[in-house]
């Protein structure tokens, strides 16, 4: 395994592994035998960042989610897991009722709503702190001053660590942040969008924003990732739900012109490095220039281990080059 620092401040930064573990079905979608497993597995390999959320998996009995947290909980307490392992976490998109969703009921991010759902997660996960805490969605109905307040005061109290922004535009990100530094606060450090080596269509309405998929890693937020170096970008749904190995499982959202090239680009390099076509994707996210943390779920230990294989496999200069000429 090798490891990145995320974070800033000598008092919240974290070492973490180069490979996060999503643990977005664990618990519902997948069994607790099979979660444990997987969980056993990539502590075993040395992997020691693990996400989650406080609405994980609400769309899957119609509630409100915290099935992922808690199992975690028991995991952690089962196997005597403590800070060697960093827990990462999302409040914001939680729904407010059984059977409403984050697109009609979310949680929101009032200050109110930061404190009591940190505080929910801190007690399903069984921790004092949560490592790393995101802000999940955008709310624009809250003062974004606010929200960053309500953030800070947890970090003040040292029962949050990190702070990072998943799904926001660029621009309110930048305002978030600015709005912390004025004040002499902690702002976000760490960034969870999509990222992937096929670009989807991002011109379309999206669900969370009229203008487009507000969670994909666009040419506004790459450039100001590239600007601020400091920031890290943990990269969900790197495999596209295992589209690359299975291209016919690719939606209208990747039938771009350039589509084709890549795929045949991809292929390419997997053959001349005797890897597959996922462990490619991985080991580009994690060496580009503006490198990423590639965060994948899994279902099965042996989707786990071709992931972590994908960590010690270097693609030369050229071949990188040649991926990311591919149009």
């Amino acid at each position: 395994m090798r490891y990145r620092t995320i974070g800033t401040d000598p008092a919240t930064r974290r070492e973490v592994s180069v490979l996060s573990l999503g643990a977005m079905l664990f618990g519902t979608a997948t069994d607790e035998a099979t979660s444990y497993a997987i969980l056993d597995r990539y502590v075993a390999a040395g992997g020691t960042f693990v996400d989650t959320s406080d609405n994980y998996a609400f769309w899957h009995n119609g509630g409100q989610g915290g099935e992922s947290e808690e199992l975690l909980g028991r995991w952690r307490r089962s196997r005597g897991i403590g800070a060697e392992i960093v827990f990462a976490t999302k409040l914001g998109a939680r729904p407010l009722a059984p059977g409403t969703s984050y697109l009609d009921n979310p949680e929101g991010l009032s200050a109110k709503v930061i404190r009591e759902s940190a505080e929910r997660s801190r007690d399903r996960l069984g921790v004092d702190r949560i490592d790393l805490l995101y802000a999940h969605i955008e709310d624009r109905t809250v003062a974004l001053r606010e929200t960053v307040e309500g953030f800070a005061e947890l970090v003040a109290e040292g029962t949050v660590g990190l702070l990072g922004a998943s799904n926001h535009r660029a621009w309110r990100v930048e305002r978030a942040r600015a709005i912390a530094a004025a004040a002499g606060l902690p702002g976000y450090e760490v960034l969870q969008h999509h990222r992937s080596y096929l670009p989807p269509r991002v011109d379309r309405p999206g669900d969370l924003d009229p203008d487009g998929d507000v969670g994909w890693v666009g040419p506004d937020l790459a450039s100001y990732l590239r600007a601020e170096p400091q920031l890290t970008l943990v990269a969900y749904s790197p495999l596209l739900k295992g589209a690359y190995a299975k291209p016919e499982r690719l939606d209208d959202a990747y039938a771009l012109p350039g589509t084709p090239a890549r795929l045949a680009a991809l292929r390419a390099v997997a053959d001349e490095t005797g890897a597959t076509v996922n462990q490619v994707v991985l080991a580009w996210l994690m060496g580009g220039d503006v490198p990423a943390i590639p965060l994948v779920g899994f279902s099965s230990v042996a989707q786990l281990d071709e992931a972590l294989a994908a960590v010690e496999l270097e693609l030369t200069a050229e071949q990188r080059a040649r991926l990311d000429a591919a149009h």
